[in-house]
């Protein structure tokens, strides 16, 4: 009973305001950095790695621009290229072994058309993950 009492709460209370950046952050609407972990790299062999990127609950997440930084010491050798398509790659040739803690951060940027934003609003526009990069 509590439950439909609420539901019938919350109703009016969504349709009398704009409740899309409400619902959306309900929904949790928000960028996200997919959790992994990295391959193990050896000295002198070559290395790649990919981080993937979405707008999580947003069907249309390409309609954003997606951008990468970095933080942290790569080992000397590997490399960090940024895609805007939603992907942040290391590769190269690692010279050095040992652990390399990473952050990525990740900042996202809604197209926008001649009549406005071209896509909804975001609980946050930003995220960032811890990543290890290990090198035997």
């Amino acid at each position: 009973m509590k439950r439909y009492l609420l539901i019938i709460f919350l109703i009016p209370l969504f349709s009398l305001s704009g409740c899309d950046d409400l619902l959306d952050c309900i929904i949790n609407v928000k960028p996200e950095l997919h959790a992994k972990t990295l391959a193990v790299g050896f000295v002198n062999e070559y290395y790649s790695e990919i981080i993937t990127a979405e707008i999580k609950n947003e069907p249309n997440d390409n309609d954003y621009d997606y951008y990468f930084d970095v933080s942290g010491r790569l080992p000397e050798g590997i490399d960090v290229f940024y895609n805007r398509h939603r992907e942040v790659v290391f590769k190269g040739v690692p010279k050095e072994s040992g652990r390399f803690n990473i952050k990525v951060y990740l900042e996202v940027i809604p197209h926008y058309n001649e009549f406005g934003r071209s896509n909804g609003p975001l609980c946050s526009d930003d995220t960032s993950r811890d990543y290890v990069i290990a090198i035997k």
